[in-house]
């Protein structure tokens, strides 16, 4: 009887121990998935984020302007703005349909 009880033993501690095993892994293999992906995603919002704080500042832009447009650059109204649409290889240009008020 001793030894049918000590073979369910050692049988049900290697099974767990399997078991255990198996879902370790499993854990482990999530967790290098979603630090891979958090990884990316840091990346990708300081690429944004540099990309916005480096266009964003309007005296940069005028800088920008200066440096590269020169007075090529003139400023519009948006009412003169319009849309450019191309179907079936026909181009079509429309009003630019703007919600909210203007400020001019």
């Amino acid at each position: 009887m001793t030894k049918l009880f000590i073979f369910s033993l050692v049988f049900f501690l290697i099974i767990s121990t399997s078991f255990i095993k198996n879902s370790t892994k499993d854990l482990d293999d999530q967790i290098y998935s979603l630090k891979e992906n958090v990884l990316y995603l840091e990346n990708r919002f300081e690429d944004s984020k540099l990309e916005f704080d480096y266009l964003s500042s309007s005296e940069k832009l005028l800088d920008y302007q200066k440096l590269y447009f020169e007075n090529s650059l003139i400023e519009k109204s948006l009412k003169e703005l319009k849309s450019l649409k191309i179907e079936d290889n026909e181009l079509t240009i429309n009003e630019l349909k703007i919600s909210g008020k203007l400020n001019e």
